[in-house]
């Protein structure tokens, strides 16, 4: 049976550069535990109290860490604890990292899925109003011009954002965590999409997530080149009924209807840090 091949995907002198700027803020980290209980059972009344003193006392410093936040989540169906590590850099992901696992706690910890990402805002509105100026003044990309006019805005646009890129981790009750793609395939290649295209369907994507503005919170991290995913979403909500109607909402528009592709949801219920021992004995601090 004779066969025919698609055509190359080719982009012509009258789209504008493809890649839109970013700007990264805060690395972050989520680790996702199960709690060793049957060990955990087998010791002292008075060994638990001392395991769980310990680690109380330093979550409560890496709650309130002068380079980011710790927040701790009793997780829910999935696993029994979820930390969530927002820092300033990788080198002190790592050391949040190695000071978990010096606590008597982590032997009682297996450690299921991790996830690590950066804090990403993704400029497509700027980008295309710079790129279609730049072509305007015939500046080619990659030339000392553009990368110098990049640099400009990318300096500009991340003082005026620090806030959302370096964010504090919202008090609400419930989190919701989960990672996406967008889906790539022979069809529905979303990064073949000429760049205003893909400016028109994010800003109408959008449009979704602000309506929910007073009752959840959302934290998008990119996780290009860092993890098995493209991005990681966060949610915060004191209803987590929240999570389920917004993303419900987001999957009838266009951008995750054709091009999204989500992984694992990870749901759980905050616990501050000197709610440890409570959490430890089986019951969930209020």
């Amino acid at each position: 049976m004779a066969t025919t091949s698609k055509p190359a995907i080719t982009s012509t002198s009258q789209e504008l550069y493809g890649v839109p700027i970013t700007l990264e803020g805060s690395s972050v980290l989520h680790q996702m535990f199960r709690f060793r209980w049957a060990e955990w059972r087998k010791l002292t009344d008075a060994q638990r109290h001392e395991i769980t003193r310990e680690a109380a006392s330093v979550l409560e410093k890496m709650e309130h860490d002068v380079n980011g936040q710790t927040a701790v989540f009793s997780m829910l169906a999935k696993g029994d604890l979820l930390l969530v590590h927002f820092r300033n850099s990788f080198d002190q992901l790592k050391q949040a990292e190695l000071e978990l696992a010096r606590l008597k706690l982590s032997d009682y910890l297996e450690l299921i899925t991790s996830y690590l990402s950066v804090v990403e805002l993704g400029l497509y509105e700027s980008s295309v109003k710079l790129f279609r100026s730049l072509r305007e003044r015939g500046i080619e990309p990659h030339t000392p011009e553009w990368d110098a006019a990049i640099a400009d805005t990318i300096k500009r646009q991340t003082e005026a954002m620090q806030p959302r890129l370096f964010p504090q981790i919202p008090p609400a009750r419930y989190i919701c965590f989960y990672p996406m793609d967008r889906r790539r395939g022979e069809d529905k290649n979303w990064y073949s999409l000429p760049i205003e295209e893909r400016q028109r369907q994010m800003e109408e994507h959008g449009l979704v997530g602000r309506r929910y503005a007073g009752t959840v919170k959302q934290i998008i991290t990119g996780s290009i080149g860092f993890d098995d995913w493209e991005w990681g979403v966060d949610l915060f909500a004191d209803d987590p009924l929240i999570f389920k109607k917004l993303i419900y909402e987001m999957r009838f528009d266009e951008v995750s209807a054709v091009y999204a592709l989500f992984g694992k949801f990870f749901v759980g219920v905050r616990v501050p840090a000197s709610g440890l021992e409570q959490l430890c004995d089986g019951k969930l601090p209020q």
